[in-house]
């Protein structure tokens, strides 16, 4: 069961750049989570993503690979994180699909981003060389992601509402 969860039902072992599937596969999962329920939903998800993450990547690492690179739950709980913005703005704007999609594709690009480059608190957590900080640093990626897409996201609101009332 902890392999399951910590693969993400195996999207891990795709090769090349694990990560980067385990990414686009969060993705995929989290745009039904967010039509049919929302930034709550998501949100919710992430937390579970992250406490049932942090108990599988426990059972599945061990002192000779602390980060194995097919442990891809860490990459699901902070894309999540990152697509928090976007289920806000797809819940208040009453669904556009260009909000969604769009606004899913620009999340996926910055939190893969963060994750690799792993600037600040992105890399003090990864070189903590345990199972905490396999789940931290995606996270800590995922807020930031999620911070840029929130600022990117109110000035796309801010421009469309100048170009409606001058």
């Amino acid at each position: 069961m902890t392999r399951l969860i910590a693969t993400f039902f195996y999207v891990g072992y795709m090769r090349p750049a694990p990560g980067t599937w385990g990414s686009l596969a969060a993705v995929v999962v989290a745009l039904p989570i967010i039509i049919h329920g929302g930034l709550f939903a998501l949100g919710l998800g992430a937390v579970l993503a992250f406490a049932i993450g942090l108990w599988a990547t426990q059972a599945e690492t061990g002192p000779d690979n602390h980060d194995p690179s097919e442990i891809v739950i860490d990459e699901v709980a902070g894309q999540w994180i990152a697509l928090l913005p976007v289920a806000w703005f797809y819940q208040i704007a009453e669904g556009p699909t260009a909000v969604l999609l769009g606004g899913s594709a620009l999340a996926f690009g910055l939190f893969r981003l963060f994750d690799i480059w792993k600037p600040g608190p992105v890399g003090w957590a990864d070189r903590r060389g345990d199972a905490m900080g396999v789940m931290l640093d995606d996270v800590i990626a995922g807020i930031i992601a999620a911070a840029i897409m929130l600022v990117a996201l109110l000035a796309l609101a801010a421009a469309a509402i100048a170009a409606v009332y001058g």
